[in-house]
């Protein structure tokens, strides 16, 4: 009786008798051979109601942790049960979720593997595929998000997507600003995809919500509008920031463009100053403060040579400039916005002409940025562990199963070692 209660502990069993224990010369496994205690078995493994019996079944394994260097099975009938909801279905067992061959301490340890070491180690050290532990970290969030109030005492937000596969398929990812939890991620990148996280918030929750900062895209801008009009819409002054940086490297490819001779379908040859305007990217790009001797130079060449890329430089710099002023004195901000506005729309640039445009049109939205302090830094940051997750999780079958690493290495609920 006592050995039957040690190998219980052993293979992490509950409610469960074991009945024998062996080791099979064929397979090279320690297999131990269980039976549900009577008030345990029997039960639907959706509703956990106690079910009339409909037939045997038949007689299933399951993988258990390993036993030192040998692999361990639990080997048991798998009867089925007739659910008056739910139909004929196999009966639960304590030990395993329903559908998976792994036991749930297996699942456990897999799964904390996954949110803590690289693919490789935990494939290897648990003789698993990697595509399994993608399946395995998928239930175990399954079960782990049914128990936790992910949106509890949600006030302010973040919405933001990033790429997870090549041919523009995204993510939709939303941050809780107060703790910097991943609260929410799914496929897309549309208003249907962010109208299934106000769905799952509801009315109540929604109302509640305070501020939301977002990049300019009108997809969210009307999600928000319409689910929770009472919270202040803030832009992101990195993706403001974004823009104006976007509009000089167009600035640049033009003077480039001129210099070499293309357009109107002329090849053209990057020679003389089109090939030093080749190389200015990173001196226009770059925060003057972190510019390198050779850029600077490169910069004030600029200045000398093409005063027209310059001015576009001067102004990615002005709109900087408001966000820099914006954590001393907001009301110096807005009035340093204003005034690009202005300097932007008598630029004879078209493209910043069109960049003040967007500005003007986002205006409200870049001064609750300014007087809330409030930006996507939080969001860019978990972005920028989803993608560290997106190159470990190559060769998962689906989304769902990184979107299950990332909630469970992001979301505040990472997965425990299994324990007795």
């Amino acid at each position: 009786m006592r050995s039957a209660r040690v190998w219980a502990g052993v293979f992490g069993v509950e409610q469960a008798v074991v009945e024998d224990v062996e080791f099979d010369p064929v397979e090279s496994v320690l297999v131990a051979r269980v039976r549900v205690r009577r008030g345990a078995g029997q039960r639907c493994p959706h509703c956990r109601r106690r079910c009339a019996r409909y037939d045997a079944g038949v007689r299933r394994r399951w993988r258990a942790l390993d036993v030192g260097v040998v692999r361990a099975v639990i080997e048991a009938d798998a009867p089925r049960v007739s659910c008056p909801e739910h139909g004929v279905v196999v009966a639960a067992v304590p030990w395993a979720r329903h559908g998976a061959g792994h036991t749930r301490a297996f699942d456990q340890m897999v799964a904390w593997l996954a949110v803590h070491t690289a693919k490789s180690a935990v494939s290897q050290l648990m003789r698993i595929s990697w595509r399994t532990v993608g399946a395995i970290v998928s239930r175990v969030w399954a079960d782990t998000g049914a128990v936790v109030d992910r949106f509890e005492g949600l006030r302010r937000i973040g919405i933001d997507e990033v790429s997870y596969k090549k041919g523009h398929r995204y993510l939709t990812v939303v941050v809780d600003h107060d703790s910097g939890r991943l609260v929410w991620a799914a496929p897309g990148r549309s208003a249907a995809t962010l109208n299934g996280f106000f769905d799952l918030l509801g009315g109540g929750r929604a109302a509640k919500i305070t501020h939301v900062s977002a990049d300019g895209a009108d997809w969210i801008t009307t999600v928000i509008r319409r689910r929770c009009p009472k919270a202040v819409r803030c832009a992101d002054p990195f993706h403001v920031v974004a823009w104006a940086t976007d509009a000089v490297d167009r600035v640049r490819r033009q003077a480039w463009n001129e210099a070499s001779g293309r357009g109107a379908g002329r090849r053209g040859v990057a020679v003389g100053a089109a090939r030093q305007l080749k190389n200015t990217r990173w001196a226009l790009w770059k925060n003057p403060e972190n510019l390198t001797d050779a850029q600077q130079a490169k910069l004030a060449w600029i200045a000398k040579t093409h005063p027209r890329l310059h001015r576009a430089w001067a102004l990615k710099e002005g709109l900087r400039l408001v966000f820099t002023l914006a954590k001393t004195s907001p009301a110096a901000a807005v009035e340093a916005l204003n005034q690009w506005i202005g300097w932007a729309r008598r630029s004879r640039i078209d493209v910043f002409i069109d960049l003040q445009r967007r500005v003007t049109r986002h205006r409200d939205q870049i001064i609750a940025a300014i007087e809330h302090g409030l930006s996507n830094g939080r969001i860019e940051s978990v972005n920028a562990t989803i993608r560290l997750l997106t190159r470990m999780a190559f060769g998962f079958h689906s989304p769902d199963a990184l979107i299950a690493l990332a909630m469970l290495s992001l979301g505040g609920h990472r997965p425990q070692l299994p324990t007795r």
